[in-house]
């Protein structure tokens, strides 16, 4: 036998896998004429001793050599080195002039997006970031979920969850959702209404896919949700800004333009307006139905943070009242949770998802179907709804804690209006303190910031932006506020 502890050097500091250094030292040896085609090498316990390695780093050595065809399987005999082995280099291969293909620009006709907003920071890892508005993933009932998607991968028929998943989404977490806002938003609709998505961006994209034309007018709020803006310049619409007060959206505004003409297209966010989080009115919400009913105009009502109201009732959306099929509700389960959670539906008449779901499996050909089936089960065991609960009034505390921040440390710098629900806080700067140099400050002073920049319209500058307070436990919003304050000076 060949002194293998001898040719095959381990390096145990090496960034290159141990199981990988024993398949490159015999396929060296191979290629060498050291070991022969047709020899056979030691067993993985025999080599494993040899070595001193664990025997399944050699068996995962072993996998690596069958993969790339040196070495075969014989049955009672072990591995054997193929006695045809792999070519090293295909016949009359012309190198490339560079190494490196795709460092040169593509130079062939593609579509362009203009640029996206996103936070400052040039790349530095920056603690704490001060977010948009996300939830706080450490309270996430990961563990039931990591639960759930154990017990369905070990049923027998996890495989028709993978295999056969029905095109629209889980139909357990379709009915689930059903179920779901029945009871919390007074809304009917079957499983021909819904489609599930990977979040609600996804939702708006198709919704707008489907329904925005070149040229199309669509009334949007000023300021409004950059994310859908981009998507409807994408696909050729002019945007029509419609004002936001403390209110929610000018309904008069609406009815004036409806008037002259009828609009493509209406996306409201009417619970929490994002980014202002103001929530419209009950009286403008009757009077757009009227709207809506009179003109028939179709409508997105974005609803992605539904459920955590902390003063009274919460309005219910639009699309729980009489509307004929003309508002297409999205909403998500992605801040119900964590943000690599993407989860998010489409509820709109039976025809229309009937073809959101052929443009889903386009894009996408079918969701996560083990996640969403563990969800469903979270929601068929009240888990979900236990958990909406504990995050409502944590959430609720966090913003407390950081209204009474801001009004302590910060009263002559911004103002604010203590929003009735979501997750952040929309918080106006003082003209004299321009957030684009407080955020250049900030993430010299170790905390990201946006600059506010991503909520301009038309060229007016709001000097404003979101805090994102339910990611952040009281020390955190303490940190944050304090370098922010320490930025300002």
């Amino acid at each position: 036998m060949l002194p293998f502890q001898t040719l095959i050097p381990i390096d145990r500091n090496s960034t290159v896998p141990v199981y990988q250094q024993i398949a490159n030292a015999l396929i060296k040896l191979i290629r060498d004429g050291i070991i022969k085609p047709g020899s056979s090498l030691p067993g993985s316990r025999q080599l494993a001793l040899l070595l001193d390695v664990h025997r399944k780093t050699v068996e995962a050595a072993y996998e690596e050599l069958f993969i790339q065809d040196w070495i075969k399987v014989v049955p009672r005999k072990g591995p054997q080195v193929s006695q045809h082995l792999p070519e090293v280099r295909p016949h009359n291969f012309v190198p490339a002039v560079s190494s490196t293909p795709y460092t040169q620009p593509a130079n062939f006709p593609f579509y362009t997006f203009g640029p996206l907003a996103s936070l400052p920071g040039g790349g530095k890892k920056l603690r704490p970031v001060i977010n948009d508005g996300l939830p706080d993933p450490r309270i996430a009932p990961v563990d039931l979920l990591l639960r759930e998607y154990r017990r369905l991968f070990n049923q027998s028929s996890y495989k028709r969850f993978i295999l056969t998943g029905d095109q629209a989404g889980s139909v357990s977490l379709r009915t689930a959702i059903i179920d779901f806002l029945s009871d919390t938003r007074g809304m009917t609709f079957n499983l021909d209404n819904i489609v599930i998505t990977r979040g609600a961006q996804m939702a708006i994209f198709m919704a707008a896919r489907m329904i925005i034309r070149p040229g199309a007018n669509v009334l949007v709020g000023s300021p409004n949700y950059f994310m859908a803006d981009a998507i409807f310049r994408q696909f050729g619409a002019n945007l029509i800004r419609v004002p936001v007060d403390d209110h929610g959206m000018d309904i008069e505004f609406i009815e004036k333009f409806c008037k002259k003409q009828k609009p493509d297209l209406l996306y409201i966010i009417p619970h929490h307006h994002h980014p202002t989080t103001v929530t419209l009115s009950s009286e403008r919400r009757m009077r757009l139905l009227q709207l809506i009913d009179q003109y028939g105009f179709p409508v997105i009502e974005d609803d992605y943070d539904y459920d955590f109201h902390y003063s009274g009732g919460p309005i219910l959306p639009l699309a729980s009242a009489g509307h004929n099929g003309k508002v297409i509700y999205i909403g998500s389960l992605t801040k119900s949770l964590a943000p690599p959670i993407r989860i998010g539906y489409m509820i709109a008449p039976a025809n229309f998802i009937e073809q959101a779901t052929q443009l889903r499996r386009m894009i996408d050909i079918r969701g996560d179907s083990l996640l969403e089936e563990a969800l469903a089960t979270l929601f068929k065991a009240g888990d979900m709804q236990k958990h909406l609960k504990r995050s409502v009034k944590l959430y609720q505390q966090r913003r407390n804690i950081l209204c009474e921040l801001l009004e302590q440390e910060l009263k002559d710098v911004v103002t604010f209006t203590k929003p009735q629900g979501g997750l952040a806080l929309w918080t106006k700067f003082r003209k004299e303190y321009p957030l684009s140099e407080i955020s250049e400050r900030a993430a010299n002073n170790g905390l990201m910031i946006s600059d506010g920049r991503m909520y301009d319209v038309d060229g007016h500058h709001f000097n404003a932006l979101r805090i994102g307070f339910a990611s952040m436990n009281e020390k955190e919003l303490e940190e944050a506020v304090g370098l922010l304050k320490k930025s300002v000076k």
